[in-house]
């Protein structure tokens, strides 16, 4: 089973263009759990532009299914995750300005500081999953810091889904059957949509959560969150 992560980055960018507090994003979290949703995803960043670091102190308090916090882990979000202990981290290196996350880890070149993040979160009993590009070698990296999960970042599967669909997810079914054969959780993320989510979720093996935020979101001012989040779940049956 694929368990669907709703990220809400996008209704706090919404709160914040104006200021106050609507739409509020803990009730939005709330109502993605009622309406089916299996977890909830967050990604603060330092310029707080989106998702507050305050916003995660009182979600944290009110989700009930799993709470997922991902970002950079600079000190101050290390603090934050140590503080909130959500049911899992996924770490991303996002550069200070990036729009969006736009590259995996280089798991060997940063072996060493991913080992070390990774058991301080482990001996929190905190689940850590590392971002990765579709490669082996990567996959391979994120194995040697004792990660229990990885995330594949599927940016490139769905920029080149329209115009061959095999060819964008071959380097994706070889980086799953990598993590499977080293007993590495499998998650997936980034621009995965209703149009390329379904062939994703049937050809990637052991896939166990997806984390979907801006295409649902959209989807959502169109056919309303109860109803997106539901067109979603069907995808991953």
């Amino acid at each position: 089973m694929t368990r669907l992560s709703v990220n809400i980055n996008k209704i706090a960018t919404l709160r914040n263009s104006r200021g106050g507090n609507n739409p509020d994003v803990v009730k939005v979290a709330l109502d993605c759990e009622r309406f089916g949703a299996e977890g909830i995803t967050v990604h603060p960043r330092p310029d707080e532009r989106h998702i507050r670091y305050n916003d995660v102190l009182h979600l944290k308090k009110v989700v009930s299914t799993e709470f997922n916090i991902e970002g950079n882990p600079d000190e101050r979000f290390i603090e934050l995750v140590t503080r909130t202990r959500p049911e899992q981290v996924t770490l991303v290196p996002d550069a200070v300005d990036a729009i969006t996350s736009n590259a995996g880890w280089d798991t060997i070149k940063h072996r060493v500081h991913l080992t070390n993040l990774v058991n301080h979160f482990q001996r929190l009993g905190i689940r850590v999953s590392i971002f990765v590009d579709a490669d082996e070698a990567m996959v391979r990296g994120a194995k040697e810091t004792g990660t229990d999960r990885i995330e594949l970042y599927t940016e490139p599967y769905a920029a080149h889904y329209a115009e061959n669909r095999e060819a964008a997810i071959a380097p994706f079914v070889q980086a799953a059957n990598v993590a499977n054969d080293l007993g590495i959780g499998l998650n997936a993320g980034h621009d995965l949509s209703l149009e390329n989510l379904r062939y994703f979720h049937q050809n990637i093996p052991g896939l166990l959560e997806v984390s979907i935020g801006h295409a649902l979101i959209s989807d959502a001012l169109y056919l309303g969150l109860e109803n997106t989040i539901q067109l979603y779940l069907k995808e991953l049956e």
